[in-house]
């Protein structure tokens, strides 16, 4: 029997940078699409944008680049959950969004050594998005057992999310590699979506360097494209510049750019870029 897939307006489990916000403007701007057979996620990471382009599109090929292995972390929602169900027992006697004890602490670390031990699987980020302060994520059990903690543990469970990926084609390799892969077919459209340039980027799997954002431009050179950056990044600015000084070619003459709002707390915000061309 056929899966009913939800229509997701954010990723099932947390994740760095996802495009909840940009959801609407990117559905929008999809509809200037709808005949492109082939859309290949390169930076694939919550697999947001290869979910609602499914979904819209549902007889295009989505082809995306988990490089990340979000995958796997769906794949175990219900361990996590269990995990997080133990937290609220530890925890039970602490008060809320407080730091709590060094023994209560330590509780939660055997916790996860134990279930480290009995499954092999731990998703750190998953759980450190209920013990650690806002926005702040650990990637393995050294990130965790350093930190301090809070009693911020989600009051509920994550839901099954096994639909989540439905009929999206999953692959893990290097950006350059799947580019060069399909950059030939008629019709492809290319998500990129690369770690911001000048923001945190701790729980990606591999370090970016202001090189590895650069050569990512060379992907959007006579291709149709969605690419997405922030105005901390600087990257229109200096493809400008480079452009009016140096005479070389911008990869964002002719594309369309949409901007929304985003805010790290009251004090402090930032503008999210989308920027998309059809050729």
């Amino acid at each position: 029997m056929k899966m009913k897939t939800k229509n997701y307006t954010q990723a099932p489990l947390p994740f760095q940078g996802q495009k909840r916000r940009f959801l609407s403007e990117f559905k929008a701007a999809l509809n200037g699409f709808r005949s492109a057979p082939l859309f290949v996620d390169l930076f694939g990471g919550s697999g947001l944008l290869s979910h609602t382009v499914k979904q819209l599109y549902p007889g295009a090929t989505v082809v995306y680049n988990d490089f990340d292995d979000y995958h796997l972390r769906l794949a175990n929602i219900e361990r996590t959950n269990a995990l997080l169900a133990q937290f609220r027992v530890i925890l039970s006697g602490e008060l809320p969004d407080k730091i709590i004890s060094k023994e209560d602490k330590a509780a939660i670390l055997k916790a996860i050594q134990a279930e480290q031990k009995r499954s092999g699987y731990i998703d750190y980020i998953t759980i450190s998005s209920s013990l650690l302060f806002s926005m702040n994520y650990a990637t393995n059990y050294d990130d965790m057992a350093k930190q301090t903690m809070y009693n911020c543990v989600r009051k509920n469970d994550y839901e099954d999310a096994r639909d989540y990926l439905q009929g999206v084609e999953i692959v893990k390799q290097d950006y350059r590699e799947l580019f060069e892969r399909y950059k030939h077919i008629t019709g492809v459209v290319f998500l990129v979506d690369p770690p911001y340039l000048s923001t945190d980027c701790t729980t990606y799997s591999s370090y970016w360097r202001l090189g590895n954002y650069l050569d990512v431009l060379t992907v959007l050179k006579g291709t149709s494209y969605f690419y997405f950056t922030s105005n901390k990044s600087s990257i229109i600015e200096f493809t400008d510049w480079v452009e009016k000084n140096l005479g070389a070619d911008n990869p964002f003459t002719g594309a369309t750019k949409k901007e929304v709002a985003a805010r790290m707390n009251h004090n402090a915000g930032y503008t999210d870029i989308m920027l998309y061309k059809r050729v």
